[in-house]
């Protein structure tokens, strides 16, 4: 596995295989790499012939108020895992290589990165599509891997890439949880043993909303009232929003029509944790495809072909 810290040879080493009609795959990583990421790195390399997994603690997508010093950072951990799976290049650039002396150009952000984590962290979507754009023209990958955890992010990336004509696929993968439903995190670290106890809480109320889905309650009131109730088991949490969205445009539905996102983000003293569920009503028919949803329960976008 090749160790590349500068944009220029990444570059060069991309446009010397895809010269020769070799498929690269990319994932995107702050690094803390877990079994969520393993599970984005192993189904990449079942698709393409050459994979690339940076490690980059994006400083633009932390606010003022949050502590971008504290972000984990295991790289001899890290680049294990990424031998372990196949990784052919891990990627770690540098602040000063990303966002050089003089650097001015941002993205602005579409309207459905504006509610939820967009309200929660204001600059936060701002700094994802920004870095994302970079690494996507430094890496030039076919196809580039998101897990589904981060829901929000992964339909601010597709709506990137189509809007701009990045020509990247986008593959976004199942949410890879832990024995008890809490969904994989580097932030889990930071759970005391009380904390992590209480967790997967959030967990609990999606699978409670999508069970009264599936059992065909399309009341959205009396859903995320069940959320509700469900986390607020233990007084140590306190809930920033548990909503039912619709999955393309991410706003609030009244009624589930047809198909639905369950978000949540909650706080547990310091830590901020968020997940997700895509529910379908039983029995609808649904009109406008958007997401195509796949059978293990994440989408993909532009229907890369497996080798």
């Amino acid at each position: 596995m090749k160790i590349i810290r500068t944009t220029r040879s990444m570059t060069a080493w991309s446009e010397g295989l895809r010269g020769e009609s070799v498929t690269i795959g990319f994932v995107p990583t702050m690094g803390a790499l877990h079994d969520g990421h393993r599970s984005l790195i192993r189904a990449a390399r079942l698709r393409c012939d050459a994979l690339v997994v940076s490690i980059f603690v994006n400083p633009t997508q932390f606010s003022p108020t949050e502590d971008l010093s504290r972000y984990p950072r295991p790289i001899a951990h890290d680049r294990a895992l990424c031998r372990e799976e196949g990784a052919d290049v891990c990627f770690e650039p540098t602040a000063a290589a990303m966002y050089p002396e003089g650097f001015q150009t941002t993205l602005a952000v579409p309207l459905l990165a504006r509610r939820w984590e967009g309200a929660a962290r204001p600059h936060h979507f701002a700094g994802v599509a920004t870095v994302v754009t970079k690494l996507f023209g430094m890496v030039r990958p076919h196809l580039a891997l998101f897990g589904q955890k981060d829901y929000q992010q992964a339909s601010l990336i597709r709506r990137l890439v189509s809007d701009l004509n990045l020509g990247v696929a986008i593959l976004v993968r199942p949410t890879v949880r832990e024995k008890d439903g809490l969904a994989m995190s580097s932030r889990n670290v930071f759970l005391s043993p009380d904390e992590r106890r209480i967790a997967p809480l959030l967990s609990a109320a999606l699978r409670a909303g999508e069970q009264m889905i599936r059992s065909g309650t399309d009341d959205v009131a009396a859903i995320e009232r069940t959320m509700r109730q469900t986390v607020e088991q233990a007084p140590a949490i306190q809930i920033e929003y548990l909503a039912v969205c619709d999955p393309d445009s991410l706003e609030p539905l009244s009624v589930v029509a047809a198909r639905a996102v369950l978000l949540g983000a909650i706080r547990i003293g310091p830590i901020r944790l968020i997940d997700n569920l895509l529910v379908k009503m039983p029995g609808r028919k649904v009109l406008n495809q958007g997401f195509r949803l796949k059978a293990e329960g994440g989408f993909d976008d532009l229907g890369f072909k497996q080798k």
